[in-house]
């Protein structure tokens, strides 16, 4: 089916208290392992682009390629802006037929935040396009995006309701301890934190950093009111993986062959994540 905007599936997910399941992808292999997936487990699924994959891969490669895929596709498909840098590129995006945009101004003064989200947000809701920010900072280095332990920083509760308020946003990214990348130990996450976030901001609340995050702490999340749940680091160890594995066969040259086994590893983590958030059987009428 046609790409479609993440607004109603994750208003959806949240009236259902499940969560959407968002993969950043870097490759060709990884949409089809993604969406055929999801299209196995009846699932509504986000497919996501950093800034450094698009710098690699170009914003209208990476587009019509996802836009191709989820032709074939039978369940609804998203096609995410991850941490928008600037405005600019969250323009470039739209323009290419992006259908959700995140805007990542966390790394700037709260006004500066605020002002630039609510430029792409204005910008956005007027061709119907919903739009992510960030608010608190979320540890870890990830693709470009780098921010150090001593840097991070918690999502406020009172800042996130003014922020919301001034912004217009449709989803707040929220920095309760998770990290980009894998963890060195296991995370400490303030639930507490969390919660009263959902008590004061109204809208689609989202959990980035959550390759490695131990289940039981997902699942936690989605209860106290996560809607979607980013994951990365995972993909992309597991693709490389797949394919070591296969290339320790030295008379194999053809890529056809190799990325057949980074696809399985693959699919092994977007299938444990699609039913971890428990958004199986969702896309089903």
């Amino acid at each position: 089916m046609p790409l479609v905007t993440s607004k109603l599936m994750l208003e959806d997910a949240r009236r259902g208290k499940y969560g959407v399941a968002a993969f950043n992808i870097e490759n060709m292999e990884m949409v089809q392992t993604v969406l055929a997936t999801a299209a196995e487990l009846q699932a509504p699924v986000m497919i996501q682009t950093t800034p450094g994959t698009i710098k690699y891969a170009g914003v209208e490669m990476l587009a019509a390629m996802v836009r191709t895929a989820a032709k074939s596709c039978p369940v609804p498909v998203a096609l995410h802006l991850d941490h928008g840098e600037s405005f600019d590129l969250a323009v470039q995006t739209l323009r290419a037929g992006y259908t959700s945009i995140m805007i990542d101004g966390s790394k700037l003064p709260f006004a500066e935040n605020i002002a630039v989200s609510r430029r792409v947000v204005e910008m956005s809701h007027a061709v119907g396009i919903p739009v992510e920010a960030e608010l608190g900072k979320v540890g870890g280095k990830e693709d470009g995006l780098e921010v150090s332990d001593k840097s991070a920083s918690f999502t406020d509760p009172a800042e996130a309701k003014e922020f919301v308020f001034k912004t217009g946003i449709d989803s707040l990214a929220v920095a309760i301890g998770t990290a980009h990348g894998f963890y060195k130990g296991e995370p400490k996450l303030d639930f507490e934190r969390l919660a009263e976030i959902r008590k004061i901001v109204d809208i689609i609340l989202v959990l980035h950093g959550a390759s490695g995050v131990p289940d039981d702490m997902v699942r936690k999340a989605i209860t106290l009111g996560v809607s979607k749940v980013n994951f990365a680091t995972e993909l992309r160890a597991a693709l490389t993986r797949g394919v070591r594995e296969a290339l320790v066969d030295q008379s194999i040259i053809d890529p056809k062959k190799f990325m057949v086994s980074g696809k399985k590893a693959v699919q092994e983590i977007v299938k444990q994540k699609i039913i971890l958030c428990g958004s199986a059987n969702k896309a089903i009428a």
